[in-house]
């Protein structure tokens, strides 16, 4: 699952541009803080954390689904 923490996200999009499955897309709509932040396509995601690890403002988590 991917977490966008939009509280944090300044809406750079340097996490859409490091998928690599382009799961992620800078959103149509500002948020509260005047910021367009990324949209994720669950399908699409193969949790290879690239966004994680390329957002500045720590703004993405990519949770594992746990499998009971």
């Amino acid at each position: 699952m991917i977490r966008i923490n939009e509280d944090y996200c300044k809406g750079c999009g340097y996490c859409v541009r490091a998928c690599p499955k382009k799961a992620l897309h800078l959103s149509a709509q500002r948020n509260a803080n005047g910021v367009t932040p990324p949209v994720a396509d669950e399908e699409a995601c193969t949790k290879c954390r690239l966004c994680e690890v390329t957002c500045p403002d720590f703004a993405i988590t990519i949770e594992e689904e746990d499998e009971e």
